[in-house]
């Protein structure tokens, strides 16, 4: 049977790789300390017979007893928001530790069982970027020194150290740079736009605009995420790539909101508060390489998929 460790696997896109790759016959191995991810999103998956649940900080040495046939490495805190509990700005070292000694550490648990391993970077990589749409030969526009930093250059080091060991031990890796994506399972303090939108909606309080909504996202739905990282997956033509995945459709932040405003039937109340230090002002992928390699692009738009996110959280709303 093959097996597929998952770090980072109570996370938002972690458990909905979870859920995927046991759909589609696999025993996974869901390992995660609990930093930012749930046990809420693995409720119903701990009955499963192929779904194992491993408590444990991958910084310290892993050992597994049974084969694996791919690591799917996507445990790292995401939210940029400072307000938020489960921000990498609440957690910065542990952030520059598992993109570092965390990385490796899953490296070498690849090259020990001979398998792929498909890292989870980000399109913060690219920083405030100076050229749009991105590309993945853009080599972006980061502060070293700035509250960004754990996780923008944590995650470049995890590139660099990625394909060192592709170049030195023929490590089987793949690099995914995820843009924004948004759908159920994300935490209401999570702190990032589109679960604040909901937030702001089922709790009845003032949604925090961070700057003057000028600033543009590109929002990519969950589903269709997921579907890009089971592709790369499935295709040795992405080993030693880096693939931007997200949706090129881009929104003003404000723009964004009045479309969420017109799902809801209402005008949500705001607090306008600066933008945080080093926030980029655009953000748009490239996916020509995604579409060349993959054969992939998004299906969902932004009123689309809302809508299904909506639908999840929508049940908060009676106990408020």
């Amino acid at each position: 049977m093959s097996r597929i460790l998952i770090t980072g696997g109570a996370g938002f896109i972690g458990s909905h790789l979870c859920r995927r790759f046991l759909a589609d016959g696999y025993e996974v191995i869901c390992v995660d300390n609990f930093v930012s991810g749930s046990r809420d999103n693995l409720t119903e998956l701990l009955s499963n017979p192929k779904f194992t649940l491993i408590e444990h900080d991958i910084c310290q040495p892993l050992t597994m007893s049974h084969q694996l046939s791919a690591i799917l490495h996507f445990a790292c805190p995401a939210s940029p928001n400072p307000a938020s509990p489960i921000s990498y700005m609440a957690h910065p070292v542990e952030t520059l530790m598992v993109n570092s000694v965390g990385s490796k550490n899953m490296l070498d648990l690849a090259l020990q069982n001979d398998c792929q391993i498909i890292f989870a970077s980000t399109s913060e990589v690219y920083g405030d970027p100076l050229v749009h749409p991105q590309t993945e030969e853009y080599r972006g526009n980061v502060s070293c020194i700035g509250p960004r930093a754990c996780y923008d250059e944590g995650k470049r080091f995890m590139e660099a150290l990625a394909f060192t060991y592709f170049r030195q031990f023929q490590a089987k890796i793949k690099v995914i740079r995820i843009f924004n994506t948004y759908g159920p399972y994300m935490r209401l303090d999570d702190g990032r736009f589109t679960i604040n939108l909901i937030d702001a909606y089922v709790s009845h309080k003032p949604f925090m605009m961070y700057g003057d909504g000028s600033s543009t996202r590109s929002f990519c739905y969950i589903d269709d995420l997921i579907e890009g990282i089971a592709l790369v997956h499935a295709k040795d033509q992405s080993i030693g790539q880096v693939l931007n995945l997200g949706n090129p459709q881009e929104l003003k932040l404000s723009e964004a909101i009045a479309i969420f405003e017109e799902i809801i039937g209402a005008s949500l109340p705001k607090e306008y508060v600066d933008s945080p230090v080093d926030d980029p002002k655009k953000r748009n992928p490239d996916i020509r390489k995604a579409k060349d390699i993959l054969h992939w692009e998004p299906k969902v738009d932004f009123k689309a998929g809302m809508t299904q996110m909506l639908t999840h959280y929508q049940p908060l709303t009676i106990n408020h």
